[in-house]
């Protein structure tokens, strides 16, 4: 297929572009970037308006639960990657706690087949840092890089043993493979909230923003040490921003990401006892969240992520100490991104682009997150002010545990394009 798209306003940080040009894709490639772009037979080729659009690489989102295989009455490798296509995500990094694990060659192959057969985005697995994410022995981390992961990650729980973390930052390093840290003190997890006046006001146990900081400055400090990278997962609290921050002066390799969720509400969402604001890091004080939006201001805080987590409606519909952690985010990311860091002035749209395309893609070593010309052809393309409500009855999802039904955002992809072939045609899956 060959596709020109006309007159848009073309972001793409890794290379300084941020003007209108037009772009011209041909067999699944970006073939040229520039103004007024002229062809000599335009009968083979299909065209695309985008004046007064934005243009864009696709989103990557490093963090994405596909729960396939083993959950997939919650989500499956098909109706996440759609879900991903809605929301202009076109790669995905899925974590491992699936059933079986993904810790071994046999399921990351299964992961890769079944994308290959029905996923719609770009699809890499990450593989398990301990075998069975148990906490006990390292997976066979050396066989996983050959097999296809981009990255290792116990995601959902932490490697407790300081020693058994090192070790596996020092053989991933020899593999330039992107350690993934879910940072949690157990000894301090006891809880189902955030610690704090809404906790005490609804007779619920609280977790400290310490339970983060904690593990967070021991996995740095393991970085520091062994002058390896450790990335860090969904950064909640102001102390964990913190102690990023000074690492990085002090040339630590850590990187991080945040979600959405964690700019954009507080602990006070919790207050009817919602379990679709019950997450796992739990959602913190506005003294939290001003510093999460301060760290992606001053670029402390590298990537934003989704942490997509689909439940069954039986798996909230419950008490809120026995609901399970987690919210889906695919399909909202972009808008409630661009609505509460753009729209107030915390990022510019190429700043964001660079946070939710180009970083994600550079942490995990994928050649994704631009618009370089002979690169593959993953562009979304969206009107920033278009405003629309949030239904998540209409959702590609199989689940429907999101905090954010009814809210009003912007910035609905329009087009989603992966490989150059068109996916979500005028905000409708093709």
């Amino acid at each position: 297929m060959k596709l020109l798209i006309k007159g848009g306003h073309v972001v793409d940080p890794k290379n300084n572009i941020d003007s209108v040009m037009d772009i011209y894709i041909d067999k699944g490639v970006i073939s040229e970037v520039g103004e007024n772009i002229e062809l000599d037979d335009l009968e083979e080729v299909e065209t695309i308006d985008a004046r007064g659009k934005y243009v864009t690489p696709g989103l990557v989102d490093m963090h994405v639960h596909l729960r396939d295989p083993g959950f997939t009455k919650k989500e499956d490798i098909e109706t996440g990657t759609k879900s991903a296509a809605m929301g202009g995500v076109t790669s995905v990094a899925c974590m491992p706690n699936t059933n079986p694990v993904c810790d071994s060659e046999a399921v990351i192959e299964y992961i890769k087949s079944k994308a290959k057969q029905v996923g719609v985005v770009n699809v890499y697995p990450i593989g398990a840092i301990t075998k069975g994410l148990k906490g006990e022995e390292l997976a066979e981390i050396g066989k996983f890089k050959f097999a296809g992961v981009v990255g290792i990650s116990d995601d959902g729980k932490p490697v407790e043993n300081a020693a058994l973390m090192k070790h596996a930052l020092e053989y991933a390093d020899m593999f330039d493979v992107t350690v993934i840290s879910h940072c949690e003190e157990m000894s301090l997890a006891e809880g189902s909230m955030n610690d704090g006046e809404v906790a005490t006001e609804l007779g619920l146990k609280g977790i400290s923003t310490a339970c983060e900081e904690v593990m967070a400055t021991r996995d740095i400090i393991l970085a520091e040490t062994t002058s390896t990278a450790v990335h860090i997962a969904h950064v909640s609290a102001k102390g964990t921003v913190e102690a990023i921050r000074n690492a990085k002066k002090r040339g630590v390799r850590v990187t991080c990401e945040t979600c959405p969720h964690y700019f954009t509400l507080t602990d006070d969402a919790v207050r009817d006892y919602n379990t679709n604001a019950k997450m796992n890091p739990p959602l913190r004080s506005r003294e939290d969240v001003d510093a999460i939006i301060e760290g992606l201001r001053d670029g402390t805080i590298d990537a934003i992520a989704t942490d997509h987590a689909p439940h069954h409606i039986d798996d909230k519909n419950c008490e809120f100490d026995d609901a399970l952690n987690g919210i889906i985010g695919l399909e909202t990311s972009l808008g409630l991104s661009v609505k509460y860091l753009v729209k107030t002035g915390v990022l510019s749209i190429s700043e964001l682009i660079k946070k939710m395309a180009l970083n994600p893609a550079n942490i995990l070593g994928l050649n994704k997150g631009s618009l370089t010309v002979n690169t593959p052809a993953d562009v979304i393309i969206f009107d920033p002010d278009k405003e629309y409500t949030v239904d998540v009855s209409s959702f590609m999802s199989k689940s429907r545990n999101s905090p954010f039904d009814g809210y009003i955002l912007c910035a609905k992809p329009e087009y989603t394009i992966v490989g150059g072939k068109i996916i979500v045609n005028q905000g409708e899956l093709v």
